[in-house]
């Protein structure tokens, strides 16, 4: 009895103490830090975060009443170790991990803060991969690699480059971001055309190993992206390798200028090693708060309380303490208290040397990683919030460039409005209307002192020959063919194609392969398909650009214009000596000839009694009254009528001679302007409605066009195979086994004609194209 007698009582006053330490404000609230303690972000961020402890415990307006202790442990650069030492100081009731620095310890530290429900939130964890939903309790006051990667792309873009080889440190951090930057490329149609994947611990023997192994690679951007490497060994390497040179591109993501800012003065001699590298720096504002803590950093460093120069990160770790610690001040003021509870199985786990039953899940976790959610403070880096991906909203990069030892900001990078030469404001929730006409940048000084944009990239000592098809022609050979079985290509269009790689400042190598046996021509859009399949990497000749082909290859430029013309006999009387005589017919001479002897014999009839003109011995009037009627023609008659019914008769042959001449004059421009047809085609519709054969060209795309768009029987079309089957086809008519008309392209047609007499192009081109070189779609 007394037995249960006490038992309640001993609950109520448990019940009773609880509820009091509950309603209790704490005197210590506990927050860990995991970082790697000798490194070139974890001496700054040690530095950074005592620094903001102290400044936290010592303001009135934040915590009062409560002191914020931070327990910090050395990661040693060791997931393993990472991982084991944050069970160090999960020991202490801690309610926030700051830290790490590392993306691969993260990953880790991320799993069991999701466990035990603590926030975790780091100033230097860049991998995208962090932000995923796996890790909810994960945060970060920096900015993700996939912001980072934007910018680099959008600069690679900028200056034109499509390849580029990505050096990596082979860890979460390294293969993240470069798997990252390979999709913001895919955005702009460029690529990661090689990945050098370093081990974590890697030497200068891996490092010489594989830039060695790069020099006979095409592209000539690389893009390094590891971890801060105070000995530069990269482009140490590099620079004895001689690829720091004129035709070689280093662009760096923004390791590269944290180290170089975590350099001493005296240190700055290293930066020869960078000459011409570009490289990304998180872009901080200036303030009166950022310059009063640096300000205050370089009197730490004289009283050796600060190992290393101030870099970005020390900002960032800063900003982290204060976050935490408004946002705890805001879960004490709203909760009270901070309670911890155990997790049942552990605690029911064989005990063993590390006592996992001691683990506690922070019972307000959920409600504390709300509050940081919600945090918008002013801070050294500038406005401190987070966005939906737990991620810091960024205030974009600076673009900076080493010349001769000399750091200099060349430009400034935000999502919303990309380069400019000044600082733009970043603009939440939507974008500018700038495009990339308006992206600006001061001049850059690339490797080897040169102020030119390098070209890039190289042809690579291993690289095949480009295979590009040309068509093997049987008919109009002076366009493009293979010279007698020589392997020889020749003709008008690789003459262009000869000219036009002239213009490259740089060898391509390439081979011609003949397409087709040389005894008809090859069909065009097979080797337009061959092109789109691989088979040929390119293909050069008189290959014309349409619809159908355009969707499965790319072409150049038009080098030619071209379209579908109709050929057909034509009659030549224009070169007949006796042309003259063609704008009349021999019965219209015989007519006109008719009224000229008539209007003689009644002008003589009318005239010769009263006008003396006509009079005379019969000879003399014969020859009055033949003259006066042709003399009309060409000039005023010497005889004047007199007679009333000769001028009237006269006023009507006038007009009636006027009639003649003009007419003859029409008809016989007309026939030595214009060619006549021998046939009744004037035009494609009249071609289709008459029902007669239609030659055309083997391989070209007019039959297609034909039967698919001007849908003409099959039946109705003639393959023709050379100008000799086009001459006789024409000749013989459509009635004598023959074609009535030929439709090919403009090209062939006038040099088939520049040929032949007998035939001429019937009215206007009825299609629009031209000639270009083909190319795989990319």
């Amino acid at each position: 009895m007394r037995q249960g007698v006490a038992l309640p009582l001993h609950t109520l006053i448990w019940v009773f103490l609880t509820g009091s330490l509950y309603c209790q404000r704490p005197s210590v609230v506990n927050i860990g830090a995991i970082f790697t303690f000798n490194s070139v972000i974890g001496r700054v961020a040690k530095t950074a975060m005592e620094a903001a402890v102290s400044d936290v415990n010592a303001d009135p307006r934040i915590l009062n009443g409560t002191e914020l202790r931070l327990h910090m442990e050395d990661a040693n650069c060791s997931v393993f170790l990472g991982s084991v030492e944050v069970f160090q100081v999960l020991d202490k009731s801690i309610v926030a991990i700051v830290g790490p620095q590392s993306s691969s310890i993260a990953h880790m530290i991320s799993e069991i803060a999701n466990g035990l429900q603590i926030p975790l939130i780091s100033y230097a964890a860049t991998d995208p991969s962090l932000s995923a939903l796996q890790f909810p309790f994960f945060l970060r006051t920096t900015q993700s690699d996939a912001y980072q990667m934007a910018a680099m792309a959008d600069l690679i873009d900028f200056y034109g480059w499509k390849e580029v080889i990505a050096v990596y440190v082979d860890d979460d951090y390294g293969r993240n971001g470069v798997y990252t930057l390979g999709d913001e490329l895919e955005k702009k149609m460029s690529r990661i055309s090689y990945k050098l994947a370093l081990p974590v611990q890697f030497n200068l023997s891996d490092i010489t190993e594989l830039l060695n192994k790069s020099k006979v690679l095409g592209p000539r951007v690389y893009v390094v992206h590891v971890d801060p490497d105070p000995r530069l060994r990269i482009f140490t390497v590099a620079k004895q390798l001689q690829m720091m040179t004129s035709s070689y591109v280093w662009l760096a993501t923004d390791w590269l200028s944290t180290t170089i800012d975590s350099f001493s003065p005296t240190n700055r001699t290293s930066l020869t090693v960078l000459e011409g590298v570009v490289t990304l720096r998180q872009h901080i504002p200036q303030s009166n708060r950022k310059r009063a803590f640096i300000s205050r950093w370089k009197k730490m460093q004289k009283e050796g309380l600060a190992s290393s120069e101030l870099n970005a990160y020390g900002l960032y770790a800063y900003d982290t303490v204060w976050a935490v610690s408004h946002s705890i001040e805001n879960f004490i003021n709203e909760y009270r208290n901070i309670s911890f509870s155990f997790i049942d199985r552990l605690h029911d786990m064989k005990p063993s040397k590390i006592e996992l039953g001691k683990l506690k899940v922070f019972d307000g976790g959920s409600l504390l990683l709300g509050k940081l959610l919600k945090t918008n403070m002013s801070g050294l880096t500038g406005q401190v919030q987070f966005n939906e991906d737990r991620n810091l909203v960024s205030g974009g990069y600076d673009v900076i460039n080493i010349d001769q030892m000399t750091i200099r900001t060349v430009g400034f990078w935000t999502n919303y409005s990309g380069f400019s030469v000044s600082p733009q404001k970043t603009l939440k929730g939507r974008r500018s209307s700038y495009s990339q006409l308006d992206y600006k940048l001061d001049n850059v000084t690339w490797p080897g002192g040169n102020t030119e944009r390098p070209r890039g990239w190289v042809i690579a000592d291993n690289e095949k020959p480009l295979r590009i098809g040309v068509p093997n022609r049987a008919s109009f050979v002076e366009f493009v063919t293979e010279l007698n079985d020589s392997h020889t290509v020749q003709g008008y269009c690789i003459d262009v194609f000869t000219e036009a790689r002239k213009l490259v400042p740089y060898d391509i190598p390439y081979r011609f392969e003949p397409f087709g046996d040389g005894l008809s021509n090859p069909n065009y859009d097979e080797l337009v398909k061959m092109v789109a399949e691989n088979v040929f990497d390119a293909a050069v000749g008189d290959i014309a650009i349409v619809k159908n082909r355009t969707l499965i290859v790319d072409f150049s430029q038009p080098y030619a214009t071209t379209g579908l013309v109709i050929v057909a006999p034509i009659d030549n009387s224009k070169s007949n000596a006796w042309v003259f005589l063609k704008p009349f017919t021999w019965e219209m001479w015989c007519v006109t000839a008719a009224f000229f002897v008539m209007i003689a014999v009644v002008i003589w009839t009318l005239e010769h009694r009263v006008n003396k003109d006509f009079r005379g011995p019969p000879k003399r009037q014969l020859v009055t009254m033949f003259l006066f009627s042709f003399s009309t023609l060409f000039k005023k008659n010497q005889e004047d009528t007199v007679s009333p019914l000769g001028r009237m008769v006269m006023v009507v042959w006038l007009f009636l001679l006027m009639v003649i001449t003009s007419s003859y004059t029409a008809n016989l421009t007309s026939i030595l302007t214009v060619q006549q047809l021998s046939s009744p085609i004037t035009g494609i519709d009249s071609l289709i409605a008459s029902n007669w054969p239609i030659g055309y060209q083997v391989g070209s795309f007019a039959y297609s066009y034909l039967t698919e768009s001007l849908y003409i029987p099959r039946s109705r079309l003639v393959q023709l195979g050379s100008p000799e089957e086009y001459e006789k086809a024409l000749r013989q008519g459509p009635y004598d086994g023959g074609v009535g008309a030929i439709i090919d392209e403009l090209t062939y047609i006038e040099l088939f004609l520049s040929r032949q007499t007998d035939f001429g192009i019937i009215g206007q081109t009825f299609t629009r194209s031209g000639w270009g070189f083909v190319s795989t779609s990319v």
